[in-house]
């Protein structure tokens, strides 16, 4: 709870987390922590295969097996259940279809093919493990190149090519800022794939109510409105009917942003057999069977003036989407997401990209902290930083003399930057890391055998994802979020929204510009989302947009009940509401502070004063306001020091600094703890992290044994340190700021390596850059 004795304003002041007691108690409330009368317990048979025909399924044993309450297959689910189909809206989107049981054909493996529903989950392994499946193998391919390649095996008969989606975009003269550069420098990267892995894995629990004909799902989902509609529209069914809870949620990351075919068999199971069904995912499934995300191969040019002026990018995006594209963002959302940000903070006038979404015989994609944004990120900074060595500019004079003004500013892709501190940012991360001081030692090292290296990554950040922010990312889409405040009759206050927390801290954050905008402490405010039964409609929480679109929403929303409040103080006191104000829950008259009224007293007057109201006094003490910001951008840079082990090819990151610049601060601790722990899955990404997949089409990261995390003692202390540009466009001039550090300490540690390296000329062209990967460069470079 924040501290009783801390007075308004609350914005940017560095309150305690009111939620966390909960979490530190162990008594908040997850999914599996919910059990009811009569609940089966589902679990799935999964493809043993990467491709192949399905020639027969035996599923006579299970279904004898005591406590089994159902064995379904896919033909027997698909009349209680449709296949999905996803497609972006717009041209270039090709359909495609994915059976929630797969029928005829696998795909991938760990596909779900039968799921098995019984009365406890060892049961119902027990008899998923007597279900046998006859397979006929198909050709396979795990590459994005080869999948796109002539005579490649077809996913998809309906998808010539395995391509969901070719886009192309030009803006400016790139043929001539090609024709008529000093140097064009080009570089081919690949960008491993990720999982999200969160602490809690997928969980669902499905109850198809008859008497009530009503159906409501718990799921640990980020976005439960959105769920509901996904459910509602894809089962014929009214939102009305479909309630969707989503408790305590242990971290998403975007992994949680969609409803799963896992979660769509749960729902059918539930039809057919009258009982509640639970699903919750082992780590196994989660990894091999849930969604992966950010896997690019990207080839960028870039032509230069000889003095290193940038006159034109070009980038060709290959993604590789997996089996199936996932509902609304498609198989091109990590393609698509990291092209419109390739002019990045620089003034590049001229640009052009294409984009290929692969299907290949891996899971689907999905969204992932920094989406593909990340791994373009990566590739453009590498190649920069390049071409620094190459013209023999400094890498940080380079981008510092490409930069962008800090006035609001139109991309070459047609993002409309709202102004920021892009030159300043990386100035100050130059000063906080003493940059001069360390080129002298880092001679020095390098003359003993030590070879320690400095990179820098400065980033721009799209946040408050809303319609402007999305159609800007090449997503032809509104959204629909709103925020409810009520003051209640003993002056309390509620807040409903339509986001969802899983560790952003939102109950404090909007409890806070809550508290400012209506004049209470933060402690007379109660945030409530996660219900759709309850709460107001929003679109859920992703892409760095809860602040935004949040905050804005609730700052109207509480404005609006203020100036109600106030025109009771008004009438009650014959004062003008404009002499009034509201301050640490007490309304006064300016300049006349002992003339006054507590909310509590304001709001008893409101619900239970009736006859002595006039005029045009409004007794409702609550507003409903929706909020769909302009397009709002995060700046920021990321600066590494790191020490090569030339003999092990082990990297270790001796320093990482963060200069982040999110417009107005609400929370200095929640912004603090946001960005180190981006930063943390940035190195995570640059160094350990990849779905591996061998040529035989088997994933090779089926445990936290072989999908490597950075531990606590492989992160160094990472420094923070924040500007504040506030937003011209955004109610409260907020920004968002939860995927920057993501975007960028990839690029800052992998330019610090091959900063590191330069004795020996190597190039680093993917990520995770492992040990054995800069042996291997080491040894190619004759180190």
């Amino acid at each position: 709870m924040p501290d009783e004795r801390q007075r308004g304003p609350w914005v940017g002041s560095p309150v305690l987390r009111v939620e966390d007691g909960r979490y530190l108690r162990g008594t908040a409330r997850y999914v599996d922590d919910i059990n009811l009368p009569g609940m089966m317990h589902m679990v799935f048979v999964r493809s043993a295969l990467p491709h192949a025909r399905i020639r027969s399924v035996d599923a006579a044993r299970a279904r004898e097996l005591s406590g089994v309450s159902a064995v379904v297959t896919g033909a027997e689910l698909a009349p209680v259940c449709p296949p999905l189909i996803a497609q972006m809206n717009r041209p270039e989107s090709v359909p495609v279809t994915r059976e929630v049981l797969a029928i005829r054909t696998v795909r991938f493996v760990g596909e779900p093919i039968v799921a098995v529903a019984a009365s406890t989950r060892a049961v119902a392994e027990d008899a998923a493990a007597l279900v046998e499946v006859d397979y006929e193998p198909l050709r396979h391919v795990v590459d994005a190149e080869a999948a796109l390649a002539e005579g490649a095996p077809q996913l998809h008969d309906d998808v010539p090519g395995n391509n969901a989606g070719h886009v192309e975009f030009t803006a400016g003269d790139v043929e001539a800022g090609f024709s008529g550069a000093y140097r064009v420098f080009s570089k081919r990267f690949y960008a491993a794939r990720h999982a999200a892995a969160p602490l809690e894995t997928r969980a669902a629990i499905a109850h198809w109510d008859d008497a009530a004909d009503e159906l409501t799902l718990w799921t640990s989902s980020q976005a439960p409105h959105l769920a509901r509609t996904a459910i509602a529209h894809h089962l014929g069914l009214p939102e009305t009917r479909v309630r969707v809870i989503s408790p305590a949620v242990g971290g998403a990351f975007g992994s949680k942003g969609f409803v799963t075919v896992e979660e769509y068999a749960a729902i059918a199971l539930s039809q057919m057999t009258g009982h509640p069904v639970k699903w919750v995912a082992d780590r196994y499934e989660d990894l091999t069977g849930g969604s992966h995300a950010k896997e690019l191969i990207v080839q960028l040019e870039i032509a230069v003036d000889d003095d290193g002026r940038f006159r034109a990018f070009r980038g060709h995006y290959i993604g590789n989407g997996g089996a199936y594209s996932l509902p609304f963002t498609t198989a091109l959302m990590d393609p698509l997401h990291a092209a419109t940000l390739l002019p990045s903070l620089y003034a590049v006038g001229a640009c052009a990209y294409s984009i290929d979404a692969a299907l290949t015989n891996k899971t689907w994609s999905a969204a992932y902290r920094g989406v593909g944004m990340t791994s373009g990120h990566t590739a453009r900074e590498l190649l920069i930083e390049e071409i620094a060595r190459d013209l023999d500019i400094d890498p940080v004079e380079l981008r510092l003399r490409n930069c962008i003004p800090s006035h609001p500013y139109r991309s070459a892709t047609g993002m409309e930057y709202d102004g920021g501190s892009y030159a300043e940012a990386v100035v100050r991360a130059q000063q906080l890391l003493d940059y001069k001081e360390f080129r002298i030692e880092q001679a020095a090292d390098r003359a003993r055998g030590k070879f320690r290296g400095v990179g820098f990554s400065p980033f721009v950040e799209p946040t408050g994802f809303g319609s402007a922010i999305a159609q800007a990312c090449g997503l032809t889409s509104t959204f629909f979020d709103t925020v409810r405040v009520t003051v209640e009759p003993d002056g309390s206050v509620v807040v409903s929204t339509g986001l969802h927390s899983h560790g952003q801290g939102h109950e404090t954050m909007l409890a806070q510009v809550t508290a400012d905008a209506l004049g209470v402490g933060v402690g007379d405010v109660r945030v409530l989302f996660g219900d759709t039964a309850r709460d107001v409609y929003g679109s859920g929480t992703y892409a760095s947009r809860s602040a935004v679109i949040g905050g804005g929403a609730a700052r109207r929303a509480a404005l609006e009940v203020r100036a109600k409040l106030l025109r009771i103080f008004g009438s009650e006191l014959e004062v003008h509401p404009r002499d009034v104000d509201i301050s640490d829950g007490v309304a006064s008259v300016k300049g006349s502070p002992d003339v006054r009224m507590t909310v509590p007293e304001l709001a008893a007057k409101a619900y239970w004063g009736a006859l002595e109201r006039q005029g045009d006094v409004d007794p409702t003490l609550t507003a409903t306001r929706h909020y769909d910001p302009p397009q709002t951008y995060s700046n920021g840079v990321v600066a590494a020091i790191v020490d090569v082990d030339i003999e092990t090819g082990l990297v270790h990151v001796e320093r990482c600094i963060a200069v982040e610049d999110c417009g107005v601060i609400v929370n200095p601790m929640i912004v603090d703890g946001q960005m180190a722990g981006a930063v943390a899955q940035g190195i995570g990404a640059a160094l350990y992290e990849e779905c591996l997949y061998d040529d035989d089409g088997q994933p090779r990261f089926a445990t936290l044994m072989d999908y490597l995390y950075p531990l606590a003692t492989d992160l160094p202390t990472i420094e923070l340190e924040h500007l504040q540009t506030p937003s011209p466009v955004t109610e409260g001039g907020f920004k968002g700021m939860g995927e920057g550090g993501t975007i960028a300490a990839p690029a800052a540690i992998v330019n610090a390596i091959y900063d590191a390296l330069q004795p020996f000329a190597v190039k680093i062209d993917r990520t995770p850059v492992t040990p054995a990967y800069l042996i291997d460069r080491l040894s190619a470079a004759g180190g």
